[in-house]
């Protein structure tokens, strides 16, 4: 079955509301659902549960839709496995804590078997994002817990670095660019890495990735030059 994403760099741009940069793409990748139907929200990145989730289910209902979130349920699986649910959005925050509280709610498996077989739409935002990779290898968060593995979900075939930023950060910043981070990566994988910046997201339509947004974004692969993703074309 054809899986049906939505990638989204970061959830705020250029100071604006949650979500407002890419707002439209949102209506259009859900597009019209019945009074009946609703979507899913996982606030598993972010510590505060309660007010994270609040915040998307608030900036959902300006766009028309119903959103309730996995941890206000006894059994988050009932939610992730309501045949009304046609879309889980996963938030950012921080991506290891996310993996880990994905697999500790029971989740994890039943996101995964939905998109892939059932048709469940899949939202991602800067950590949701990294989860729709093959690995969390190329998150920009600290490990401040362990996860069972750094296997995600694997809904794409190649890894995503949110937030990318080309060159240093800040003048006179001495740490590793994204580049050197990405290059590292290299050195022990062969997976094509996406440095999706700021305001760009990435639309999946089964095995068709088109980027979306404003800019460019990179295309790194092992043993090779930089390539740059320009919008509104195919990967």
């Amino acid at each position: 079955m054809k899986k049906h994403l939505l990638l989204v760099s970061s959830s705020r741009c250029r100071g604006g509301a949650y979500l407002q940069h890419c707002e439209e793409a949102i209506k259009k990748f859900i597009g019209n659902i019945s009074k009946e139907e609703k979507l899913a929200f996982v606030p598993y990145a972010l510590k505060d549960h309660n007010s994270y989730a609040s915040t998307a289910i608030s900036a959902f209902s300006k766009m028309g839709y119903k959103m309730e979130s996995v941890h206000t349920y006894k059994n988050p699986r009932d939610l992730i496995n309501d045949t009304a649910v046609k879309l889980v959005f996963i938030g950012g925050g921080n991506t290891f804590r996310l993996l880990n509280e994905l697999h500790k709610s029971g989740i994890f498996e039943d996101i995964k078997n939905n998109v892939e077989n059932k048709g469940l739409k899949y939202m991602g935002s800067s950590a949701g994002t990294n989860m729709a990779c093959p690995t969390i290898k190329t998150t920009n968060d600290m490990p401040i817990v362990l996860p069972p593995s750094f296997n995600a979900l694997g809904f794409v075939d190649f890894q995503i670095n949110p937030h990318f930023v080309p060159g240093n950060l800040v003048p006179g910043h001495m740490g590793e660019t994204r580049e050197t981070r990405i290059k590292e990566y290299h050195e022990e994988n062969n997976t094509i890495v996406v440095g999706l910046t700021e305001s760009n997201w990435i639309t999946v339509d089964g095995n068709e990735a088109v980027l979306h947004g404003e800019n460019e974004s990179f295309i790194f692969e092992k043993n090779k030059e930089i390539r740059m993703w320009k919008p509104e074309t195919i990967l």
